[in-house]
C-alpha cells in the first residue's frame, strides 16, 4: 500500500455550540492533513501527483480562509467542529480523487495539539 500526505492551512474564526449554548467567536489557524493511499502506481510511479491532490484539497480548504465558518456554507447550518470540518473536506474531495486512490483520513488542526481525523468508510 502506498499513502501520501497533503497539507492545507487557512484561517478561519468559529463560534461552535456546545451544550446549547454558542461559545464566543475566535479565530484559528487551522490546518488540514489529507491522506490517500493506493495499492498501485501509474507508468511514471506515482500513486497520483502531488500537485492535483493538493490543488483539489486547497480548492475546499480555500473556501474558508479568511472567514467565518458559521457564515460560510455548510457551517452556515451545522455546528463548525474540527471532526465536521475534517467530514466536509473528506466527502468534498471524495468525488475529485483519482480512481486508484482512496481517502484514508482528513485531519483536521484547529491549535496546537488539537486536532480532529475523520475516517471515511472503505
Amino acid at each position: 500500500m502506498f499513502e501520501l500526505s497533503i497539507e492545507s492551512r487557512f484561517s478561519a474564526a468559529h463560534a461552535i455550540r456546545l451544550g446549547g449554548a454558542v461559545e464566543p467567536l475566535h479565530g484559528h489557524d487551522w490546518l488540514a492533513t489529507l491522506t490517500i493511499a493506493g495499492e498501485t502506481l501509474d507508468e511514471d510511479g506515482l500513486l497520483c501527483d502531488f500537485h492535483t491532490i493538493e490543488e483539489a484539497l486547497r480548492t475546499i480548504t480555500g473556501r474558508f480562509h479568511n472567514r467565518n465558518l458559521n457564515e460560510t456554507p455548510p457551517f452556515d447550518s451545522k455546528n463548525p467542529t474540527a471532526e465536521l470540518v475534517a467530514k466536509h473536506i473528506a466527502d468534498s474531495l471524495a468525488p475529485m480523487m483519482p480512481s486508484e486512490a482512496r481517502i484514508l483520513s482528513v485531519r483536521v488542526t484547529e491549535a496546537p495539539g488539537c486536532a480532529a481525523t475523520y475516517r471515511p468508510a472503505p
